[in-house]
């Protein structure tokens, strides 16, 4: 065949194998302890809303025979509030409610039914909550109803969790 050149093997570009890539991918993504795949993803801040849907959560772990993930998504500010900066570079705050929260929920009794872990985030209170029930595989994601004007003018976490979440959401009022 003139002018038509085949590489040899060696060559050649090897085909990438998708299930290799996978493999890949989950070691090297965040390693969950197996008692909490599959568990129930709650987001909590000390609130009386996060606190009756931590109960919530509590039964809906124990009936289901998983492990319960507390989440507390931590203050993140934008650098501009202090420098003026034009990009919106994040800054994340030191938030020590977690550790209060942590120290809290320890000595809570009603937790001793159901495997517990309490994890901070920083950032977006929706994207952190869906990424923690991503990376646990959670069968829900259990929240608070937001209370007053802040939810009314910038939209409440459950509403909008619930419009881009991956599993489902139970709003607890």
């Amino acid at each position: 065949m003139a002018g038509h050149e085949f590489p040899e093997p060696a060559d050649r570009k090897q085909v990438a194998d998708s299930f290799s890539d996978l493999q890949a991918a989950e070691e090297t993504c965040h390693s969950c302890d197996p008692a909490f795949r599959h568990g129930v993803v709650v987001g909590f801040d000390g609130s009386t809303s996060s606190e009756r849907a931590l109960a919530y959560a509590i039964g809906m772990a124990r009936r289901s025979g998983s492990g319960l993930i507390i989440v507390h998504v931590a203050n993140r500010l934008p650098t501009t509030v202090w420098a003026g900066c034009e990009p919106p570079v994040f800054v994340d705050v030191p938030d020590h409610r977690t550790e209060v929260l942590g120290l809290e929920l320890a000595c809570a009794d009603y937790l001793a039914e159901v495997p517990w872990i309490l994890v901070e985030r920083g950032g977006d209170i929706c994207h952190e909550l869906e990424e923690v029930g991503r990376e646990y595989s959670a069968d829900a994601i259990v929240v608070g109803s937001t209370q007053g004007i802040v939810g009314r003018i910038f939209g409440s976490v459950a509403g909008r969790l619930a419009r881009r979440a991956q599993r489902p959401v139970v709003v607890i009022p």
